[in-house]
C-alpha cells in the first residue's frame, strides 16, 4: 500500500518517517480494529488549538464569541470534507465492504474524520510544530475569507458589530429622499460612518429596506464584504 500512500503524501504536502501512521489515519473502523477513531480524537483537539490559536493572532481586537464562530466555521465537518476532496482521500480510504458499496469514500463525515486522523498522525509522527504548519497551510484559502462579520445577520447587524469591533461609532441613517404615490415610495437613504470620508446611499419601498442598503454598501466600501455578499 505504500505507493498509492505516498501519492498522497505528496497531496498533503508532508512525508512521513512512520508511513503505518498514516496506514492507520485512513482506515475506517469497518475495515479494522485498528483504525483512526483514536488519532481522529487527537487531531481534533491539534486542529481546534491550531485554527484557535491563528485566529486570536490574526484579529486581536475580535471578542470571544466572535473567535468562537470563527474557528467553528474553519473546523466544522464540511469544510474538512472540502479539504479531503482537494487530496482525493477518498481514494485511499480503506473501508469495509459495507460502506464501500453504500458509498462511504464519499460522505462527508468519514471524510472529515480521515482529515482529523491525517492531523493527529503528523502530530505523532513530526511533533506540534509541523502539524500545526499543515493545519494552517491546507485552511489557507479558508482563512483569507474571513471577517468578523456574521454574513447569516441582516446589514444593519454586520456593519454594526464590526464598528463595535473596532470601537468605532454607531452608524447614522438619514432619509434623503421619498418618491412615488404612497401605495409604491422608493425611500433614499444614506449611511454615514466614521471610517469612511463619503457617505453610502441605499434604496428601497421602505425606509428599513434603504437602511439595510446603505448598510450594504458601507461594508463593500470598507472591503470586508464583496458586491455579492448582500443584497
Amino acid at each position: 500500500m505504500s505507493e498509492p500512500l505516498n501519492r498522497l503524501e505528496r497531496k498533503l504536502g508532508y512525508q512521513f518517517k512512520d508511513l503505518s501512521l498514516l496506514t492507520i489515519a485512513v482506515t475506517h473502523r469497518s475495515f479494522s480494529g485498528k483504525n483512526n477513531e483514536r488519532l481522529e480524537f487527537l487531531g481534533d483537539s491539534i486542529l481546534n488549538f491550531a485554527a484557535g490559536e491563528a485566529l486570536f493572532k490574526r484579529f486581536p481586537q475580535a471578542r470571544e464569541g466572535q473567535l468562537s464562530r470563527l474557528r467553528a466555521r474553519l473546523v466544522k465537518g464540511e469544510t474538512l470534507a472540502i479539504l479531503a476532496r482537494g487530496f482525493n482521500l477518498g481514494d485511499y480510504l480503506r473501508l469495509g465492504s459495507g460502506e464501500l458499496k453504500s458509498g462511504g469514500f464519499r460522505r462527508d463525515s468519514i471524510l472529515a474524520d480521515a482529515v482529523e486522523a491525517i492531523i493527529g498522525a503528523i502530530y505523532l509522527d513530526s511533533g506540534m510544530d509541523v502539524a500545526r504548519e499543515r493545519v494552517l497551510a491546507w485552511l489557507e484559502d479558508q482563512f483569507s475569507s474571513l471577517t468578523l462579520v456574521d454574513t447569516n445577520k441582516d446589514p444593519k447587524t454586520r456593519l454594526q458589530e464590526f464598528l463595535q469591533s473596532r470601537g468605532c461609532d454607531l452608524p447614522a441613517y438619514d432619509v434623503i429622499d421619498i418618491q412615488g404615490e404612497p401605495h409604491c415610495r422608493v425611500f433614499s437613504v444614506e449611511c454615514g460612518i466614521s471610517l469612511l470620508k463619503e457617505k453610502t446611499f441605499g434604496s428601497g419601498s421602505s425606509r428599513r429596506i434603504a437602511e439595510q442598503a446603505a448598510a450594504g454598501a458601507a461594508l463593500v466600501a470598507l472591503g470586508v464584504e464583496n458586491g455579492a455578499q448582500h443584497e
